[in-house]
């Protein structure tokens, strides 16, 4: 499928399908034009101007008062590019990486960057043929652009670098040589076009917003599991409830869980106690009060893929280049933070349902094996759990509230964001298994309640989860179980399963 890149907005859905389908990108007319034309300002300018443009006849950062001369501008771009590939840690997932070339190339396609169109072409060029440069974790402080990260990304387009490809790393003199590509010649400005810009912490929210939209939708399928198997009471979820305090993802989980267990024998017989623990009564407020968090998180992260983050930015119509501060990046920066949270609450809540479902109450055995004592059964499942909810709440230490100054206080206060993204994927990697060990420990718990069966729903995810993970009838390595749990939470389509189905945006 081919796709046409143009200054109009794109979803996170396009953007994703975009990136998942395997399809090529291409540059629409528009897009072209509205960069020449920039372009050709530029050029003018610098022919018939003699004041000092930022970036573009002088220095960087605090090098800002030092002027040079035209004969040097276009080697001023190419050493920008070498001398901040600085960028250390991990290597960044190749989805990631693709990302960032992606947006990379939609923030250019507005044509207020001074870019050629042959460099956004190039950029192209490395998404179509699903090239991927090598990125690393840290370097970035999130606000004079993630220019670290971003270096890493263009290097292969000077022939510098290297590139993860069809599974096998090469050197990009290597890669170019194959394609039959030149490197790209920087022109004036336009190394700082590429490496300011907030791509890097774009990428994470965009590759994090989607995951943690699955896992939000999937906390709420598994914990209705659990529900049913701790014999719970169906009345935090009547509608009356919800209507005197309409936090919007508060109802919605509400009217989710009365969906799902709609037809169950277990939510529907009496109940001998009137009331649950919070863990298990408060699932709405605090389900719901994550899925609010995630879905302005989502806003945030939309306009943000939709912006021009580089310095200066140059506007034809106006005969104006301006250096301002869309590179930084507080509002991904604040955004992760609040994130962070409240992934780390789903965890958390989750975490005391398991202690609940083997801890020997209503009737379920201890530790959910039929001979405790002789078997641990689920007993260090939940130690597991413990352990991860417990990193995530030392990872949830806002990143935003940090700054330090960089480049002799010239760039004198920064986001942060970066740290923010690549801690985020951590809490969310994180979660996907304490609501992977959630719903080992529920289905084994659900099997003490037969014959009684829960709704057609919660019983077809059941089926095909056990499927995967058998019951536990005497101990054995439970790790096994765990990693095939966290694999079916990754990659479930819970939409299939008819007649109950969580929305997920």
């Amino acid at each position: 499928m081919n796709y046409t890149i143009s200054p109009d907005f794109i979803t996170i859905e396009k953007l994703l399908e975009v990136l998942n389908s395997g399809g090529k990108l291409s540059l629409s007319s528009q897009s072209e034009a509205l960069i020449d034309k920039c372009r050709k300002f530029l050029d003018d300018k610098l022919e018939e101007s003699t004041a000092p443009i930022y970036g573009i006849t002088t220095g960087f950062g605090s090098l800002y008062n030092k002027t040079i001369s035209r004969d040097q501008l276009n080697k001023l771009q190419e050493n920008l590019v070498k001398s901040h590939a600085c960028g250390t840690g991990s290597e960044v997932p190749d989805d990631i990486v693709q990302l960032m070339l992606l947006l990379k190339v939609i923030a250019l396609s507005k044509g207020v960057s001074g870019v050629q169109v042959a460099t956004v072409q190039r950029l192209i060029d490395f998404f179509n043929e699903r090239i991927s440069p090598v990125v690393y974790e840290q370097g970035s402080l999130g606000a004079s652009g993630d220019l670290a990260p971003l270096a890493h990304l263009i290097l292969p387009l000077l022939g510098e670098g290297e590139v993860n490809y069809r599974g096998s790393r090469f050197s990009s003199k290597e890669i170019l040589k194959k394609f039959g590509w030149s490197p790209i010649g920087l022109q004036s400005k336009e190394g700082l076009a590429l490496l300011n810009g907030t791509q890097f912490m774009s990428a994470y929210g965009v590759y994090i917003i989607s995951f943690a939209e699955r896992l939000s939708a999937f906390a709420d399928i598994i914990s209705a599991i659990s529900l049913e198997s701790y014999d719970g009471r169906p009345d935090p979820f009547f509608e009356s409830v919800h209507t005197i305090r309409p936090h919007r993802g508060q109802t919605e989980t509400a009217e989710v869980f009365r969906k799902m267990l709609n037809g169950s024998q277990l939510i529907s017989r009496h109940k001998p106690h009137v009331q649950d623990p919070y863990s298990f009564r408060c699932i709405p407020q605090v389900h719901g009060a994550s899925k609010d968090a995630i879905a302005y998180a989502r806003s945030v992260i939309h306009t943000e893929i939709n912006s021009v983050t580089d310095n200066p930015t140059i506007f034809p119509d106006e005969d104006l280049i301006v250096s301002g501060g869309n590179f930084h990046g507080q509002p991904l920066a604040l955004v992760f933070d609040y994130l962070a949270i409240a992934l780390s609450e789903l965890g958390s809540i989750s975490e005391r349902r398991i202690y609940r479902l083997i801890s020997g109450q209503r009737n379920l055995p201890e530790f959910l094996v039929a001979n405790p004592g002789l078997n641990s059964g689920f007993m260090i499942p939940q130690y597991t759990a413990a352990s991860i909810v417990s990193q995530n709440k030392q990872l949830s230490t806002p990143t935003s509230v940090d700054s330090i100054p960089s480049s002799n206080e010239q760039e004198d206060h920064v986001s942060m964001g970066a740290n923010g993204a690549t801690r985020l994927l951590r809490i969310l990697d994180n979660l996907a298994k304490l609501l992977a060990i959630e719903l080992f420990t529920a289905v084994q718990a659900l099997d003490f309640r037969r014959p009684l069966r829960s709704s057609d729903y919660i019983e077809g995810i059941v089926s095909a989860y056990r499927e995967k993970v058998p019951f536990i009838e005497d101990d054995k390595l439970m790790y096994t179980e765990i990693n095939r749990s966290v694999e079916f939470v990754r990659t479930f389509d819970f939409g299939a399963v008819q007649d109950g189905s969580p929305a997920v945006h």
